[in-house]
């Protein structure tokens, strides 16, 4: 990526994913309690945020366990779509808003690997890097927060025109699919700010993601899972991607030894539906790829199959198309083209650019 401003950075210390306190001077290696065994360092590029300072500190973790004596190293780097916290995700333009900076990091051999919310990963990979390594997914759905932390069984316990917190298009346009009443507002920042707005006042309800707020500590806040077919999750949402230079053949073998099979077949399935769809990351697209129970798989090898649902709609959820596909593990990447197909036939392109015009 030619002609960029390099990416202001420092690095941070810390062990597990328990984080340090703040310190944007501070320079530290995580060292394994077997460090005199250290082969190189593996230095981990990552946005500053709670939330992925905490996913780097797991995949350090995870490093560390699987190979001990192996240090690493984080390097926090601020993107675009952290300094711009004011302009909608759908207007910023172009893809990678949370990952771009972050990734020129690692092509510039100033880090090893590049460590995103796999949501956030544009489906077209970035010439001279390779998704290498998938973690498995935490919990996909996406959750209502009431306040005060109150429970519900359904969306029907908001009011009538509830103002509902989200900076989601795709969140957004699903839950005017079921309740067209709402009014939506923008919510971004950090977690802590988003909850306090809520609980101020200024929300009648939150849209967010389960991973995240369980990562954090605050599952206690969750008031509804919205499973589907009530909200589809995001492609890749819940799953950490972890992305090296393609000739690196030692931390590619490395981040091969942290995946789990299971959730890189799900994330291959549906990014190469998003990519086939050519939608980006924040588009209206929603996808839930799973391998089912035993008894539920339609076909025989249960724990090599695949169940794919996937949605797109217009940005007001006036329509949505919904399609499925089941098939092989084996074969995550046709399936994903299989089910896109499916939905370009039902006129998903015309939802899709419907989404993408300025508002």
């Amino acid at each position: 990526m030619p002609g960029r401003t390099a990416p202001s950075l420092a690095l941070r210390a810390g062990v597990g994913p328990r984080l340090p306190a703040a310190n944007p001077t501070l320079r530290h290696v995580l060292r394994s309690p077997l460090d005199d065994m250290t082969a190189s360092s593996i230095r981990i590029a990552t946005r500053a945020s709670k939330l992925a300072l905490w996913q780097a500190h797991y995949v350090s973790s995870l490093i560390q366990s699987a190979h001990p004596g192996r240090t690493t190293e984080i390097v926090e780097v601020s993107t675009i779509g952290d300094r711009d916290r004011q302009q909608p995700l759908s207007q910023m333009g172009g893809q990678g808003v949370f990952t771009r900076e972050v990734q020129q990091v690692v092509l510039d051999g100033r880090a090893d690997i590049a460590v995103h919310s796999l949501k956030d990963l544009p489906s077209t990979t970035v010439a001279g890097l390779a998704l290498a390594g998938v973690p498995p997914r935490a919990n996909r759905f996406d959750v209502l927060i009431l306040p005060g932390s109150k429970k519900a069984e359904s969306l029907d316990v908001l009011p009538k025109n509830a103002r509902i917190g989200t900076g989601s298009l795709r969140r957004r346009a699903q839950l005017l699919f079921h309740r067209p009443d709402f009014r939506f507002e923008e919510a971004r920042g950090n977690l802590d700010t988003r909850l306090r707005k809520l609980d101020e006042g200024q929300f009648d309800a939150l849209l967010l993601a389960a991973a995240g707020l369980e990562r954090l500590g605050w599952g206690e806040r969750i008031s509804l899972i919205l499973e589907p077919p009530l909200l589809y999750p995001a492609v890749g949402q819940a799953a950490i991607g972890i992305e090296c230079r393609a000739e690196d053949a030692d931390v590619s073998s490395v981040l091969a030894s942290i995946t789990c099979p299971q959730t890189l077949a799900e994330v291959t399935a549906e990014r190469a539906c998003l990519a086939e769809l050519k939608a980006g990351c924040h588009a209206p697209v929603g996808m839930w790829v799973r391998t089912p129970p035993c008894e539920e798989a339609t076909v025989t090898g249960a724990r090599r199959h695949l169940v794919l649902d996937a949605v797109v709609l217009d940005p007001y959820g006036q329509k949505r198309i919904h399609a499925r596909l089941e098939g092989n593990a084996t074969e995550a990447t046709a399936l994903g083209v299989r089910i896109a197909h499916s939905l370009q036939g039902a006129g998903a392109a015309q939802l899709i650019a419907a989404a993408e015009q300025p508002a």
